[in-house]
């Protein structure tokens, strides 16, 4: 068994109908990973058993966790912050001191995420952001990271030709922009994941991004990436990333957005719709489609081109474990569990599902998210839709003893996480991404670069043939 597919190069979008016991979750949505807002609202029928399951989260035991401002600089940062919010806030604010996650330093340059709210304050933002609402909205996810989500918002009218001006590059004019069908769900649910387990590194991705350089640098181990230097290098010149490498064995990266996210953060920071997403939302998620896409994205339009896809929409597999690597500086895996044939029809499991039940409860267990892709398929078993979610927990069901997995969907509509039978979440996971440690004793790993060299190789190959 594989690691990387290297077969299914679509998107994994959204189509999904739980049934379990009295346990169940309805989303609905049209293909390309995304909903109509005003057609296709999702409706869910959750439980109404509680969590009881609380999974171990590394950003509170890795480091002394302090929940009292220790010095008068903190203190002065602490006051700065208050005076810029509005009583709301101002609660979730000292509900992030009282958890720990304010003074939380887990981050690239050892700063909390107080230091970079104050800096979001204190320090010029970019042309057309607004810092009191910067503030409020880093502040608001942190404290409910659910809030996360890939739904786009609409330009409005007035704003249109404008836009269409800008985006100079467009052939389609204002339809080309009117995004409906966001196809940023492993953007999202790895922006989900950064600000519920390491809230200090979001804190500060969120302030470069927002800052007048609209870019954050960050420093990654290379064997992160591969267990060769050589092969770590070749990936980040394969996806085209900024880099400058530091030594030989770390290399520090330049993450930036495509040029036209600062357009839909400052239309999002005046013309925002419950639902929709924050500025904060949308830079991230555009860096992070960058990121995978090979500095190809587009975010006016959410079309991508790139090297490794020959779809203009979402991340593939491949490009979503390279971000995921790449943001959380851990050796990701992406498992396939699903074997599929040349007509995208399922026929069959690489796995068990006792293995990739042990695989989803391990990473939990030691402290990791785990983004996977799941589908849904036809009367023929033909994979038509797809989509990627995170699970973040697990419970047994006391009627049945049977596991429900805990699970967060940026494109749900709902700001709080949904649950899922064993029975009918694990015959639909089509990958995982998994750190190695946990899936290297079941099944033969298949180095990312390895598989990326490959699939360039073959497809120079179809391109030469057909000239």
């Amino acid at each position: 068994m594989y690691s990387y597919n290297s077969f299914l190069r679509t998107n994994y979008y959204n189509t999904v109908q739980a049934e379990n016991d009295d346990l169940s979750a309805t989303n609905v949505a049209p293909e390309n990973c995304v909903k109509d807002n005003k057609n296709n609202a999702p409706k869910f029928n959750l439980s109404k058993s509680k969590i009881n399951y609380v999974p171990y989260n590394p950003t509170f035991t890795a480091s002394a966790l302090r929940t009292r401002l220790n010095s008068k600089e903190e203190e002065k940062k602490y006051n700065a912050v208050v005076s810029n919010t509005d009583k709301q806030t101002r609660k979730k604010l000292e509900a992030l001191l009282k958890s720990g996650i304010l003074l939380n330093s887990e981050s690239t340059d050892n700063s909390t995420v107080l230091d970079n709210l104050y800096k979001i304050v204190s320090t010029q933002r970019a042309v057309g952001l607004d810092a009191k609402s910067l503030l409020k909205d880093v502040i608001t996810t942190l404290n409910n990271p659910y809030v996360v989500t890939q739904q786009f918002g609409d330009i409005p009218k007035n704003k249109q030709q404008s836009v269409v001006n800008i985006h100079s590059n467009s052939a389609s004019g204002s339809n080309d922009i009117n995004v409906l069908h966001s196809g940023t769900c492993v953007a999202a649910s790895i922006e989900f994941t950064l600000a519920q387990e390491m809230p200090a590194e979001f804190a500060r991705i969120a302030e470069g991004l927002t800052s007048p350089k609209i870019s954050a640098d960050k420093k990654i181990h290379l064997n992160m990436l591969a267990d060769n230097t050589l092969d770590a290098i070749w990936l980040l010149n394969a996806f085209e990333i900024p880099y400058n490498t530091d030594n030989f064995d770390t290399a520090t990266l330049k993450l930036k957005p495509d040029d036209y996210a600062i357009v839909r953060a400052q239309i999002q920071t005046t013309d925002r719709d419950p639902g929709e997403r924050s500025p904060i939302d949308v830079l991230m998620q555009s860096t992070f489609m960058q990121i995978g896409s090979q500095q190809s994205y587009d975010t006016l339009t959410d079309k991508r081109a790139g090297k490794f896809n020959q779809n203009d929409k979402g991340l593939i597999e491949f490009e979503k474990t390279f971000v995921e690597s790449i943001v959380e500086d851990k050796n990701k895996i992406s498992v396939l569990y699903q074997t599929v044939d040349e007509n995208s029809r399922l026929i069959g499991y690489e796995t068990d599902m006792e293995t990739l039940k042990k695989h989803l409860t391990q990473s939990i267990d030691s402290g990791n998210n785990v983004i996977l892709g799941y589908t849904q398929t036809d009367n023929n078993n033909v994979i038509i839709n797809g989509h990627e979610i995170t699970v973040i927990g697990y419970k047994q069901n006391p009627k049945t003893q049977k596991l429900v997995f805990i699970c967060n969907d940026t494109d749900d509509g709902v700001s709080r996480p949904i649950e899922y039978s064993e029975d009918f979440l694990l015959p639909k996971v089509h990958h995982a991404a998994l750190p190695k440690a946990i899936v290297e004793k079941d099944i033969q790993l298949y180095e990312s670069w390895v598989e990326g060299l490959e699939m360039f190789q073959e497809m120079r190959k179809k391109q030469n043939m057909a000239a």
